[in-house]
């Protein structure tokens, strides 16, 4: 497996419109293409997550026979699936039935209460633990696996099952071979032992994110008014809103099965998204024990850990709301209020960890490459905050942060904003995309006041503090602050030498490198639905045949293609290099350099260190532009590295 390409299919990018894409995607050295879900969903589904009919493939894109055309072309496929949820209405004869609904459906017939997908009420939780239940919504992918049309699973939203260790299991026993979870991992926190690849790769994202933030600039940025209050503090409040308001009808669920005054706070307070006691078994291991007993106390901390029997379905529906609570909390709330460094507001982030070492960066792929080797790796996905090009610039302000910090307090009075934290979120985001169209940053900017739950909202929308959110992007836009275009730009230079350093580790770390749709070239995109704005893959054909022709990279997004390519080819040649070992580099603080299989040594600086030398042993030729280097009495980074950024050597 060399590399996989994200791809959100629509009824205008369907079976057949990917089908065309392949001799591209082949080219540019992508072995899989990893596809959005593709059972039938609702009629104008834009994205595949509500299944109305597990049992077919998805008529809108084209039907299981264009389906396995596109797996005939050669290209591995790894499908998403939904094994929590499917969408309700009369279009799944599931739920339209009564007897069906309660045998397939987390629903009581009595109250007609149901679980829900996070807060999304015509979405409904699946009993997939129940065998039958199972087969239902797996049978058709079961079928395309053992055909050969579908070469791997990714899981969405596991830690929603009931028991996400025995459905992984029951997956791989089917024989699905090859799975990964959509499992956010705090920072620290393992996965579990299950039988999968490994993870979707946001714990590589932020890691890789986070190597590039200098901690030097922390303190200035904190500094500011309107960067907000410590992220921990803001986290836990959010979190606690919405335990008591979007997700009240579960509290009192669980309150109904016990009856204890602190069930919201726990729910709010657990340090992770989600435990793993097992009820039917017993089983509470050591990581477990600690998140309960951070979060709860009494009664209700003996009953999560076991040490009081009898109430094993409280423990299992707690278990499954924790994690909609926490990502409503953190990553659809308190990433909105917190705005010191945007950068690091990521899914499965945690805004107060203000950087890391080169060292921890190593150690968390030793750990990768010893546990999950062929875990995901991506800088972008179809649910990220913003790209991985607007996250590197955005990170990039921290390595000038008192020079930002001394103007961006000019720009917030400035700005015609109808408050504080409006003006920074917009500049904060504008550094990161400028220039941008005027249209997508005031669609981008209602999103996240609403998100952000202050003074607007989904739920109450409040229409003349978003049209006046409006009219301050369109005028920094159109009539940008003094200094703001200068500094933008410096910031865009620095930003994208940090993408690139970035894009070398995704495809060069242990686990297999991801590329989101369109993210080849320069990608500037904001959350969803920016994100997936149509894709323009005729001028990447045409960028990456002239690439391949010998000519060279014009600007910045040929150099994101022409590396990914290089790279991609290089894995190709040598797949046991990227199979092996995973072994540092002392190169000093500000370099991140590291051999793989002892065939090749990929070296990223992250920041500048005119000092910085790598040594090794023997001859090396530079991927990138075919020099040849001894290493033996060692090399400055700067020769190493050349006319770019970074260094992808294989050995001569």
């Amino acid at each position: 497996m060399i590399a996989t390409y994200r791809l959100q299919l629509t009824p205008e990018q369907d079976f057949a419109a990917v089908r065309a894409l392949v001799p591209y995607l082949r080219e540019l050295g992508i072995s899989h293409l990893y596809l959005s879900p593709s059972l039938q969903a609702r009629a104008g589904s834009t994205h595949g997550y509500d299944v109305v009919d597990p049992t077919r493939v998805s008529d809108a894109l084209g039907g299981e026979e264009a389906l396995r055309a596109l797996a005939a072309e050669g290209l591995g496929i790894v499908l998403d699936i939904v094994p929590n949820h499917m969408g309700v209405s009369d279009e799944n004869r599931w739920w339209a039935d009564e007897r069906e609904r309660a045998r397939v459906f987390d629903y009581d017939p009595d109250d007609g209460w149901y679980r829900r997908f996070f807060d999304i009420d015509d979405l409904a939780g699946v009993r997939v633990e129940d065998p039958e239940v199972f087969e239902l919504v797996h049978c058709k992918v079961l079928e395309l696996v053992r055909d050969g049309v579908i070469a791997g699973l990714r899981v969405d939203h596991p830690d929603g099952l009931a028991d996400p260790a025995g459905y992984l299991r029951r997956l791989r026993e089917r024989g699905a071979e090859h799975v990964w979870v959509e499992k956010i991992l705090h920072p620290g926190e393992e996965l579990r032992d299950w039988p999968v690849e490994g993870t979707v790769g946001y714990e590589f994202l932020n890691d890789a994110a986070a190597l590039f933030v200098d901690p030097a600039g922390e303190e200035a940025l904190a500094a500011l008014p309107c960067a907000g209050e410590p992220f921990e503090e803001v986290a836990l409040q959010a979190q606690v809103e919405q335990a008591t308001t979007t997700f009240a009808r579960e509290v009192a669920r669980l309150r109904e099965l016990l009856d204890v005054d602190e069930l919201a706070e726990a729910l709010a307070a657990l340090p992770i998204y989600r435990t793993y006691v097992e009820p039917w078994s017993g089983r509470v291991e050591e990581a477990d024990l600690r998140a309960i007993e951070a979060a709860a106390r009494g009664r209700l901390a003996d009953v999560l850990a076991l040490r009081e029997s009898g109430h094993d379905e409280l423990v299992a529906r707690f278990q499954q709301t924790s994690p909609p609570v926490t990502a409503k909390g953190v990553e659809d709330t308190a990433f909105y209020r917190h705005l010191r460094l945007l950068a690091l507001n990521e899914v499965g982030g945690d805004p107060g960890r203000f950087g890391i070492s080169v060292d921890d960066f190593h150690a968390a792929n030793v750990e990768r490459a010893a546990r999950f080797p062929r875990g995901l790796l991506v800088t972008q996905t179809h649910d990220t905050k913003r790209s991985g090009d607007v996250r590197a610039r955005i990170g990039a302000v921290s390595t000038m942060a008192g020079e930002w910090a001394a103007l961006a307090g000019p720009w917030i009075a400035e700005a015609d904003a109808p408050d504080e934290h409006c003006a920074y979120l917009v500049l904060q985001t504008l550094a990161g995309c400028w220039p941008i169209e005027r249209e997508r940053v005031e669609a981008y900017v209602v999103k996240a006041l609403r998100e952000a739950k202050l003074r607007t909202s989904w739920v109450a929308p409040d229409e003349d503090y978003e049209a006046h959110a409006r009219r301050c992007a369109s005028r920094l836009i159109v009539r940008p602050p003094e200094g703001f275009e200068a500094f933008a730009e410096r910031v865009a230079v620095e930003g994208r030498r940090a993408a690139l350093g970035q894009l070398l580790l995704k495809l060069t770390c242990p686990g297999v490198p991801d590329v989101y749709q369109g993210d080849e070239l320069e990608a500037l995109s904001l959350v969803d639905p920016d994100n997936r704005r149509p894709v323009d893959f005729q001028a990447r054909r045409a960028a990456l045949a002239r690439l391949a022709a010998g000519a060279p990279p014009r600007d910045f997004g040929e150099r994101k293609l022409d590396l990914i390519r290089r790279a991609l080819a290089l894995r190709r040649r040598r797949p046991t290099a990227f199979e092996g070992s995973y072994e540092p580099i002392d190169a000093g603080a500000e370099v991140c350099a590291y051999l793989r299989g002892e065939e090749v040594l990929a070296v990223v600086p992250v920041r500048a260190d005119d000092d910085a030398e790598v040594a090794g042993s023997g001859r090396w030729r530079s991927v990138l532009d075919a020099r040849e280097h001894d290493l033996s009495g060692g090399e400055r980074v700067a020769e190493l590295i050349g006319d770019w950024p970074v260094a992808l050597l294989e050995r001569a």
